[in-house]
């Protein structure tokens, strides 16, 4: 094991994979020099050049280019920097890349990954660089969807989106590339589609995603005080979707709590809920319960973004009115 950043472990993850595979290459914005967020310093060193491209500011060039270097055989990973801006590329995502494989009879597969910072975490980056994109893609079908909570799996998720035969957006919240955690050494995949539990418990199931994940091990924590047993599950993907790992948890628990950093408008949390509301029913003692972001563009300000932030507090207020 290695003590590894989250950004520390997206580097081991294209290493590991650029040295097995020469058909993996990297494109985007300044990612030759290391990038904005410094998750990639040094493999044009290793890797040189030709599988190292820097590209002009353009999300539409860095998609297009991976759309055409995967139908051509290769295996691009290309560099969102602010998943904010998916919305200058999103027709190729949504309507070349996610339709290609269903449109050729599977003729052409597009094996290629889009990844990229996302979400706010309290870092004040403002209303259009700190937006949770990862509910806009999981309305597309034809997409799978990463989002990561620690560092073994910024690694683990990433190489194991590299090596899929389908498109992957992995989005790497920004608010976790600094934390440290234990990432194994050598070869380390983690399979799309298999959640983590992180905790078990008896009285409540928390869900979490990426950043949400440690409020809702935080909220565990503060509700073990109080004699309520919480189990926290990080969902690690949305596509595809452990449902089982939540129904098999909410038939323990018989309560179900989700934190979703996105605005409660819709989202991913609402959709795990009426999927649990519509096959776990008879397993439920309270309704679902979401614990979201505001609908509300996301302030630049620190005292008004922790306001609209989901946090532990909201959490544990959550599960105390289920009781």
């Amino acid at each position: 094991m290695a003590e590894l950043t989250g950004r520390d472990a997206i580097r081991a993850a294209l290493e590991q994979e650029m040295a097995r595979d020469e058909r993996v290459v990297l494109l985007g914005e300044d990612v030759a020099p290391g990038g904005v967020f410094k998750t990639t310093p040094g493999l044009v060193d290793r890797f040189g050049a030709e599988r190292v491209w820097d590209t002009p500011i353009s999300e539409q060039a860095i998609v297009g280019s991976a759309m055409g270097a995967a139908m051509g055989g290769l295996r691009p990973v290309a560099e969102i920097m602010f998943a904010d801006f998916y919305a200058t590329c999103w027709d190729l995502v949504a309507n070349e890349i996610a339709k290609t494989r269903y449109m050729t009879g599977g003729q052409v597969r597009l094996p290629l990954v889009v990844r990229g910072s996302n979400g706010g975490g309290g870092l004040g980056f403002g209303a259009q660089h700190s937006q949770s994109a990862e509910s806009w893609a999981m309305c597309v079908p034809g997409l799978k969807i990463a989002c990561p909570s620690t560092p073994s799996d910024f690694k683990g998720l990433l190489a194991g989106a590299i090596r899929e035969e389908d498109p992957v957006l992995v989005f790497e919240h920004k608010g976790l590339y600094g934390r440290t955690g234990e990432v194994p050494d050598g070869d380390h995949v983690v399979a799309l589609g298999e959640s983590h539990t992180l905790r078990e418990g008896s009285d409540v199931t928390l869900v979490g995603l990426a950043f949400t994940v440690g409020i809702c091990e935080a909220a565990a924590d503060q509700l073990a005080d109080e004699g309520i047993s919480a189990e926290v599950i990080d969902l690690r993907t949305l596509v595809p979707l452990d449902v089982a790992a939540v129904l098999r948890s909410v038939a323990t628990t018989n309560r179900l709590v989700i934190v979703e950093e996105g605005p409660g408008q819709l989202g991913w949390s609402a959709s795990l809920a009426a999927i649990v509301s519509d096959e776990g029913f008879d397993d439920l003692d309270a309704p679902v319960l979401r614990v979201c972001g505001a609908s509300v563009p996301l302030p630049a300000a620190g005292v008004l973004e922790e306001e609209v932030n989901p946090n532990a507090q909201r959490v544990i207020a959550a599960v105390r009115r289920m009781s």
